[in-house]
């Protein structure tokens, strides 16, 4: 009842028709009976008190900064405890919280495990998530047209009226060898079958999960150098990360991953270590309960 609101960048007129209903869920929120106030979203704590312990779970980073400024606000009024989804996207809202954790997110081992290629192969390179600009499939699908000896696989589907875009990029995908695939629920097989990942973000992202699901399956990524991917990523090691996306240098990139089998499968073999040294969902699920258990006992 509470929506809907458009995705990333908020329109004046989502702020406004916000306002007016932040009483009513005001009053909602004061009417539940909980002894912990758990929040995915900064709407939610926007409208909550503090007459009880409050959890803040900051999943994005806060790019508009009179936004930014009002989740702010909001904590301090709260005394609320931060739980963000990396490093960078605690950073702008880290002098506003006296209790903060970045926890990163975890994903369950996949039901299905790549095996390293021996066989002659075409080599298989995908991009999975989301199709919408920030995801950079069409920065994928330029630098594809200058690559050589392999297919392409798009994975994913348009959300929050990005049909358009999703248009732009079938016309990219012309006379290419490009395999698009629908929205996936286990992505475990798709991964699977891939060579490589590429997470071409061309917008900063907090920690984006298809990264983990790449590292439990033991695929290797290239990745953009931005916002929070840094922090899973250790380039050389873990996955590769690549400062432009500039179609002649992510291709030049791409080449080079594809004349280089030993090193993508040393990086295949550290990510899936890094993955159950630090991303599993058990390790995740702890970690979240702990801080729970922890406001919630600040009542005792």
């Amino acid at each position: 009842c509470f929506g809907p609101f458009t995705a990333g960048t908020k329109s004046i007129s989502d702020v406004l028709r916000f306002a007016r209903q932040m009483p009513r869920l005001a009053r909602q929120i004061a009417r539940w009976k909980a002894d912990v106030i758990y929040v995915n979203g900064p709407r939610v704590l926007l409208a909550a008190s503090s007459e009880r312990p409050v959890i803040f779970h900051c999943h994005n980073f806060a790019r508009q900064r009179p936004i930014r400024w009002l989740i702010g606000r909001a904590i301090r009024r709260t005394h609320a405890t931060v739980i963000a989804a990396s490093r960078f996207a605690l950073a702008p809202l880290q002098s506003f919280a006296d209790r903060a954790h970045v926890v990163y997110t975890g994903v369950n081992p996949p039901s299905v495990r790549r095996e390293s290629a021996h066989a002659p192969h075409t080599f298989r390179i995908g991009v999975l998530g989301r199709i919408a600009p920030q995801k950079g499939q069409a920065e994928f699908l330029r630098a594809a047209r200058l690559v050589e000896g392999c297919r392409f696989v798009i994975c994913g589907a348009p959300l929050f009226g990005e049909s358009g875009y999703f248009d732009q990029i079938r016309a990219l995908a012309k006379n290419l060898p490009v395999e698009f695939i629908g929205w996936q629920q286990d992505v475990s097989s798709l991964l699977a079958s891939l060579d490589l990942a590429v997470v071409p973000s061309t917008v900063p992202e907090t920690a984006p999960r298809i990264i983990l699901e790449c590292f439990a399956t033991g695929v290797p990524v290239l990745a953009a150098n931005c916002g929070g991917i840094p922090e899973l990523i250790e380039d050389g090691r873990s996955g590769f990360l690549i400062e432009s996306l500039d179609s002649a240098r992510l291709a030049a990139q791409i080449r080079r991953l594809m004349a280089s089998p030993d090193l993508l499968a040393a990086a295949a073999g550290q990510a899936h270590r890094e993955w159950n040294a630090r991303f599993t969902l058990e390790q995740y699920q702890r970690r979240i309960v702990d801080i729970i258990e922890t406001s919630a006992g600040a009542l005792a």
